[in-house]
C-alpha cells in the first residue's frame, strides 16, 4: 500500500495556493478543471512523486466548509522549524502553536486547517521568542 493524497476543500483558491505553494514551498503537480462539474482539483507536494495534498475548488460555492476534529492535521517536515515560523508569522500566519520545544508547530491554513510542522531531524534548542510565546489559538 502507498500513501497517496489527503483531500482539502478550500474557498479561496488563489488565498490557498499562495499559502501552500509560495508560503509552504510546494510544487504544484497537476491540476484537473472539471467544467461539467463546476470544479478544480489542484495536487500539490513537497516533490514530483512525493504524496500530494489535494485542494478541491467548488466554483462559486459560498459553502463555509466546517473541520472536523476527525480530519486532523496535514504535517510537514522543515529545515529550521524557527525561521520556517518566523516567515509564515511574518506573512500573516496564525501560528496557533509556536515551536517553543524546538521541534513541533501548529499553524493554520486560510480555510483553517491545521499544517503540523516538524523540525528534520533532531529538536533545535530552545531560543526567544518563541519559548515564551503563548499560544495564537487552538490546534
Amino acid at each position: 500500500m502507498k500513501f497517496l493524497h489527503s483531500m482539502v476543500r478550500v474557498n479561496d483558491l488563489d488565498a490557498s495556493l499562495k499559502f501552500y505553494v509560495d508560503l509552504l514551498g510546494l510544487v504544484e503537480t497537476k491540476r484537473i478543471d472539471v467544467p461539467e462539474g463546476k470544479f478544480t482539483l489542484i495536487y500539490l507536494a513537497t516533490a514530483i512523486g512525493e504524496p500530494e495534498v489535494e485542494l478541491t475548488h467548488n466554483w462559486g460555492s459560498t459553502e463555509e466548509y466546517s473541520i472536523g476534529r476527525n480530519f486532523g492535521h496535514l504535517a510537514f517536515e522543515v529545515d529550521n522549524i524557527y525561521d520556517f515560523c518566523q516567515k509564515v508569522l511574518d506573512a500573516g500566519v496564525t501560528v496557533n502553536r509556536p515551536p517553543r520545544c524546538g521541534h513541533m508547530a501548529f499553524i493554520k491554513s486560510p480555510d483553517n486547517i491545521s499544517i503540523e510542522l516538524l523540525q528534520k531531524g533532531e529538536a533545535l534548542p530552545p531560543q526567544e521568542p518563541w519559548l515564551s510565546m503563548e499560544n495564537t489559538g487552538s490546534w
